[in-house]
Order: C-alpha cells, then structure tokens, then sequence
C-alpha cells in the first residue's frame, strides 16, 4: 500500500454562530469567531489517498487527475468565498473547519473512488498553528 497526497490552496471568509443564539452568546462562545462583518483565512488543503501502483504507469492515481477532481469539486466551490454563504455543501452547519473537513471528505470520496484509489485522509489547515484530519 502506498500513499499520495496532494496539496492545494483556498481562500474563504467565514463566521461561528449559531442562528439560535444571541450574539452574546456568540461571543461568549466563538469570541472573535463569531464577528458579525466575518474573518477569513489562508486554508490549506490536503488530500491523501491510498492504493496500489499501476504496472504499467508506475503511479497511483494522476497528479493531474487529482488536481482536476480538487479544483472542480471543492476548490472552484470555496475559494475567496463565503464558508456561511456560497458554499452550497456546507448550507445549514456551522462553518467551523471540523465541519468544513467532513464536508471536503464527503465530496470527494465518490469521485476519487472511480479513479482506482482509496481516500485515506483530508487534512486542513486553518492557520499554521491550527489543522483538522479526518480519516472518514
């Protein structure tokens, strides 16, 4: 078994609040999070898949077939976007990374699974101190 993982970019603006809380309790709870004029941040994208090399190509899957699976599916739907407003897989949650990672995850399983390949994990990076994995 042998692992690949691909590495991409977005940026995104977003907010932590729950529709069915004040904003002080907002603030209580998501402290600047939850700004009414939003935040953003400078995401980084990891996607790790698992499989077995093809004989006859030496790879796994694609670099570049990966790249256009990322781009088209998630990239192209979250960059310089709104997480709480224009992300059409992320409608009704709250946009936090945990959940923004699950949703990328849910994405992108069928697709990858039809190029021959294993999802394996979704990492993001929210800032460099500050990172999800979800393994599915």
């Amino acid at each position: 078994m042998i692992y690949i993982t691909r590495k991409e970019s977005f940026n995104a603006a977003h907010k932590l609040a729950r529709p069915d809380w004040s904003d002080d309790h907002n603030l209580e709870v998501f402290g600047k999070c939850a700004n009414p004029n939003w935040h953003g941040h400078n995401y980084q994208l990891f996607v790790t898949v698992k499989g077995e090399i093809n004989p006859e190509t030496g790879f796994l899957v694609d670099l570049k077939w990966m790249k256009e699976i990322i781009n088209e599916h998630i990239i192209d739907k979250l960059d310089h976007r709104n997480l709480n407003l224009d992300v059409d897989f992320m409608e009704g949650k709250l946009a936090s990374t945990e959940n923004l990672v699950i949703a990328v995850w849910d994405q992108l399983l069928p697709h990858i699974q039809t190029g021959g390949a294993i999802l394996h994990c979704v990492k993001i990076y929210e800032t460099e101190n500050n990172f999800v994995e979800y393994f599915g």
